[in-house]
């Protein structure tokens, strides 16, 4: 009797259970600001902000691929299996057979040099000048698998810049271009070129820094700064912005550690190509000095109370424009065309933008006493 109150009882407990879990719903408390701690709202904004910068990358990738170019070199390779050997060659036949091979039939060894912008859409193409100093024959293959054979237009080895021109009878898509005297650190940049032969790589990074100079590069130095990712066959190709504009020309990668690359800012690059372009070279103005820093050493020994202002003469070639305006080796140049002197490279700048023929007060100061020199400048020649 007692067993059968027990198994009733189980079966009647069981019964309410089971009843109790058919009607149970569990029900997830929703997540809100007082339950969680966080502001949904904005975590949401700030994801959504993530993906329009993803779809910026994007975008500027598939819209900026076909006005960049990959440039390579076609070096001919010597044959000497044609060569006729009349101690073991079969006759006539072989020998007439090998010269025809020789003339008729070149092979060429292709070799990949790194990449171009198409700055117009007939065909001129900016890029680096050691890209292509030591080419033999120049390949630019475009985007889609195209390939023209090219002609130097122009090289500027003191901007390490050059410009080539192919030829087609339909346009090409040439690049945007941007500004790059208003670049500001930390702005996002694209790097996109064909880096150890990879065609249309992207690289993403920020802008690091501006008017780099005193890198051993390039004669005339004004670089931008940047850690997106520049590798051998980037150079020549373009650093774009988060517009899809071109912003400046890869050039190179510090030797300092990973992470540090250099592109020649859009608006000089811009300024050189059309030089090219116009005359085969670059025309700069000259003195015939050769000059250093003033150190506080230098400007100690000359008297001189401020070692910031001025640039020291060394060397003075005979007969050049400083030589016949009255500049002397030891004089201290500490103003140009009416502009003061604080650095060495502006100083060089200063002489190189100025236009063969004109005439430029020069203010030195020689013996602790200032003087006024009046120069006609010449032609940079090299």
């Amino acid at each position: 009797m007692k067993r059968t109150v027990i198994a009733a009882l189980f079966f009647l407990l069981f019964s309410a259970a089971l009843l109790n879990y058919q009607g149970y719903e569990i029900k997830i408390p929703e997540l809100t600001p007082a339950s969680t701690g966080r502001q949904i709202g904005p975590a949401v904004t700030r994801y959504d902000d993530l993906i329009a910068l993803q779809n910026a990358f994007i975008r500027n990738a598939r819209e900026l691929k076909p006005s960049v170019v990959s440039i390579n070199n076609l070096k001919e390779i010597s044959r000497t299996s044609g060569r006729f050997h009349p101690e073991r060659d079969n006759g006539i036949w072989n020998w007439i057979r090998g010269v025809l091979d020789r003339t008729l039939r070149r092979h060429y060894q292709m070799e990949s040099l790194g990449s171009g912008i198409l700055l117009t859409s007939n065909g001129y193409i900016l890029t680096n000048y050691h890209v292509v100093e030591d080419t033999d024959r120049i390949l630019v293959k475009l985007s889609d698998g195209e390939e023209y054979s090219a002609k130097i237009i122009g090289l500027d080895p003191k901007t390490d810049l050059a410009v080539l021109k192919i030829f087609s009878l339909t346009g090409f898509s040439e690049a945007p271009l941007g500004r790059s005297d208003d670049l500001q650190v930390g702005e996002w940049v694209m790097a996109i070129g064909n880096p150890y032969g990879l065609e249309g790589t992207v690289t993403v990074g920020v802008i690091s820094g501006i008017q780099r100079s005193d890198l051993g590069i390039a004669t005339f130095e004004n670089f931008i700064q940047t850690d997106a990712s520049i590798n051998p066959g980037n150079s020549g190709g373009p650093l774009i912005n988060l517009d899809g504009k071109v912003i400046g020309i890869n050039t190179a990668v510090a030797e300092i550690g990973a992470g540090v690359g250099f592109a020649i800012p859009v608006q000089m690059a811009v300024d050189i190509a059309e030089e090219l372009i116009r005359n085969g070279e670059v025309s700069r103005g000259w003195l015939g000095v050769g000059i250093q820093k003033l150190t506080p050493e230098l400007a100690e020994s000359f008297q001189v109370d401020r070692s910031d202002l001025g640039v020291v003469v060394n060397s003075v070639d005979e007969g050049a424009p400083a030589d016949l305006g009255g500049i002397q080796r030891g004089d201290i140049i500490i103003g140009y065309a009416g502009k003061q002197i604080d650095d060495l490279k502006d100083f060089q700048k200063m002489v190189a933008d100025t236009h063969q023929g004109e005439e430029v007060p020069i203010l030195i100061l020689r013996d602790g006493q200032v003087q006024t020199k009046k120069v006609t400048v010449g032609k940079h020649t090299s």
